[in-house]
């Protein structure tokens, strides 16, 4: 078995020249936009991820670094960005593999540092066995730097490794950096907006997924797995030209639905019970992120409808909030107030709904946020916060609204009809300078639309 360890850019999945060159163009974009923030007399440092090991000698497929592709679209690893604002030299220094046949043969075309410099649009690029002999002068004199720091101790020690080296040679006139700031916040302030570019490719993602979604309800039926779902998920997201899914799915039949972040996908599908799918695909390295529920044999029972009901109410009315302005955490607390108001009209809790979201009551059956931030990472980066308070919704973030109600099959505190049911519903959505767009609107979401599309079944 051989080893592939790297890919040439233009080979990503999904990506064709067009869309290559557009993304190397909007990566200097926005290096151009960060080194405005950074300020002379600073440098920032980013590298490429490493290779991980997945069983003694193979790999997991590789992924770039989130931040490293943001501001190169570069996939290779083995990689170091210096972004010097001010430099006249010039301002954008890639460290990469060099063009190396014999490994070449053996694991894939290499860009080289000549072809990444003109391809990636950047000012120097070199090997990356230069960068202990390089880098250092180009620190040199840099008052500040900046770097995710404790994100890879490797690149932690080397980074310290090239300041002992200035430092060595102070009395030589070197003048070595006397502070270092963490990279991520303003990186990743810049990224929690995204460009029409992004918008397009999550939109393309949120494509996949929905067929996606759409094709495992139609292979769902007793006898089958919830593997055999999975399956279905990754043909459609391969098919479709995504090499990857964003995350783990979830394929959870029954009472499995009831464990949030359940992956084994392995129990049978029953007659009766709910599958919970909770499944996205990454393409071009945007993600998507959808959750639907739809019962094995098509039909909902009396109780799955109603709490189905109530799930797809508190969402619709959370989506509803989602606009330009509004405390990014407010459709969180619509869902909770819709939910508890929900579960106590149907007996599953007792009292006065403002107690109870007051105490924290519902939290029995609905115990996680409503959503989070999307795109290069399914969790995507960016504050929540602003001076202390949510901060504000604003065009161009994109967010998951996703409630749910789980009630676990040991809650002797109501019925048995109602246990080992699990029901969570997710779309991603766009906020917009008027309200809002639905990305993932293209699957089933009411139990009418679901059971309609299930009953074309062969």
């Amino acid at each position: 078995m051989t080893k592939r360890k790297s890919q040439h850019p233009d080979q990503a999945a999904g990506v064709n020249k067009a869309s290559a060159a557009d993304c190397y163009v909007q990566a200097k974009k926005r290096r151009r936009a960060l080194m405005g923030k950074l300020g002379k007399k600073s440098i920032a440092l980013l590298s490429a991820a490493p290779q991980r090991t997945r069983s003694n000698d193979t790999e997991y497929p590789y992924r770039q670094d989130s931040d490293f592709y943001y501001l190169t679209g570069f996939t290779e690893d083995d990689a170091v960005l210096a972004l010097i604002p001010g430099r006249k030299q010039g301002e954008v220094v890639l460290f990469c593999q060099p063009k190396d046949k014999t490994k070449e043969l053996w694991t894939g075309i290499l860009t080289g540092p000549e072809q990444a410099r003109a391809r990636l649009l950047l000012d120097e690029a070199y090997p990356i066995s230069m960068i202990d002999e390089i880098l250092p002068s180009l620190m040199d004199g840099c008052e500040r730097v900046y770097y995710c720091m404790e994100r890879e101790p490797a690149f932690d020690k080397r980074v310290s490794g090239w300041v002992q080296n200035i430092r060595s040679r102070v009395r030589m006139g070197a003048r070595a950096p006397q502070e270092f700031v963490m990279l991520d916040p303003l990186l990743h302030e810049m990224r929690l907006f995204k460009s029409k570019s992004e918008i397009a490719l999550m939109q393309t993602a949120a494509d996949i997924s929905a067929r996606a979604h759409k094709r495992a309800m139609l292979a769902a039926r007793e006898g089958r797995h919830e593997y055999h779902l999975e399956a279905e998920l990754l043909h459609e997201f391969m098919m479709s030209g995504s090499r990857a899914p964003a995350y783990n799915s979830i394929v959870a039949a029954g009472a499995n639905a009831c464990i949030l972040h359940y992956i084994e996908n392995r129990e049978p599908l029953r007659d009766g019970d709910l599958v919970l799918i909770d499944a996205g695909c990454e393409y071009d390295y945007y993600a998507a992120d959808i959750t639907r529920t739809f019962p094995v044999s098509g039909q909902f029972s009396k109780e799955q409808k109603a709490l189905y009901d109530i799930v797809l109410k508190a969402q619709l009315e959370a989506i509803a909030v989602t606009r330009p302005g509004v405390p990014w955490d407010e459709p969180h607390h619509v869902t909770v107030r819709v939910i508890t108001a929900g579960l106590v009209e149907l007996g599953l809790l007792k009292g006065d709904p403002g107690k109870l979201i007051e105490t924290g009551a519902y939290r029995d059956f609905y115990m996680h946020r409503a959503g989070h931030w999307l795109g290069i990472d399914v969790h995507d980066v960016g504050s929540y916060q602003r001076n202390d308070k949510p901060r504000r919704l604003e065009p161009g973030m994109v967010m998951t609204v996703e409630p749910g109600i789980y009630v676990s099959p040991d809650n002797h505190k109501v019925a048995k009809k109602w246990r080992g049911i699990g029901i969570r519903i997710e779309d991603d959505v766009l906020v917009t300078k008027t309200g809002n767009k639905v990305l993932s609107d293209g699957v089933p979401k009411t139990t009418g639309e679901i059971e309609s599309l299930m009953a074309q079944r062969a």
